[in-house]
């Protein structure tokens, strides 16, 4: 049953603006009609509804505000002004969901791998919204789980889940191991580990996709160190024309995932 809120202080307004903002992280902050509807149908267990007043009049989107309240434990409506005291962006969408936040631990990546496991791994990567586009070309491409080592921004973040369009929902994530203890953990497996390098003369369409592989994908500004890319079981590189060096992140994963996809459909 949705209740009318009125008071900006109301308790569940508080919880709202605390997990908008990284304070309270029993929960994640999901906002617009689109991506709630998308963590409904990821199963995830949905803690409370705020939906605006305004939305809740308008009569296309009754059966989702319906199956949204039904599997909230609590629902409410405010009005325009209050749940802009709550959203994450400029213009309110309408609706926030504050959900459990999913498991990402080593144990749910690890019922995910195969002998021909594809996984995406983030390390140190600061932008949330280059953290969202990769997670939603890692599930376009196959990809059978992310792992997001220490400082890499939160996939489950407002901006990254709004890049990510309910992928980071679907993915089986692991957050927060080393560098290192990633490494290791992909050698016990024997899954490859690739990096990808401007110089290295291995193109990445000669190298092989269809073997378990981690694609490990570097912080924005800096890249890996040298250290980190010899750790790696390979290295490959992506060739370009002119004089330019480097690509964004989240492009450069783009390329190397669907060139993994090709490879992967004509096995």
């Amino acid at each position: 049953m949705i209740r009318s809120i009125t008071s900006r202080d109301n308790t569940l307004l508080r919880l709202a603006r605390a997990v908008r903002d990284g304070k309270d992280t029993e929960y994640i902050f999901v906002e617009g009609l689109r991506l709630c509807e998308e963590a409904l149908r990821s199963a995830l267990e949905i803690e409370a509804v705020v939906v605006s007043e305004e939305l809740l009049r308008k009569e296309r989107v009754a059966e989702a505000i319906a199956a949204l309240d039904q599997a909230a434990h609590r629902s409410a409506s405010v009005s325009e002004k209050l749940l802009e005291s709550i959203s994450y962006t400029k213009t309110p969408q309408g609706i926030v969901v504050l959900a459990r936040r999913p498991d990402s631990s080593e144990k749910r990546l690890a019922g995910a791998i195969d002998k021909n496991a594809l996984l995406v791994v983030l390390h140190q990567i600061n932008n949330p919204v280059n953290v969202g586009a990769i997670l939603r070309t890692a599930e376009a491409a196959g990809a059978g789980g992310v792992i997001t080592t220490r400082n890499t921004s939160d996939p489950f973040s407002p901006k990254s889940l709004r890049g990510a369009m309910g992928s980071a929902f679907r993915l089986r994530i692991w957050s927060g191991p080393t560098y290192e203890k990633m490494i290791e953990w992909c050698r016990k497996r024997q899954i490859e580990t690739i990096c990808a390098d401007a110089e290295a003369p291995l193109t990445h369409t000669e190298y092989d996709w269809i073997q378990a592989t981690a694609l490990i994908l570097g912080p924005e500004s800096i890249g890996l160190s040298e250290a980190e890319t010899k750790s790696a079981s390979q290295v490959v590189s992506i060739p370009m024309h002119g004089a330019v060096e480097s690509l964004n992140v989240s492009v450069a994963a783009g390329i190397l995932l669907f060139e993994a996809a090709r490879q992967r459909s004509r096995h």
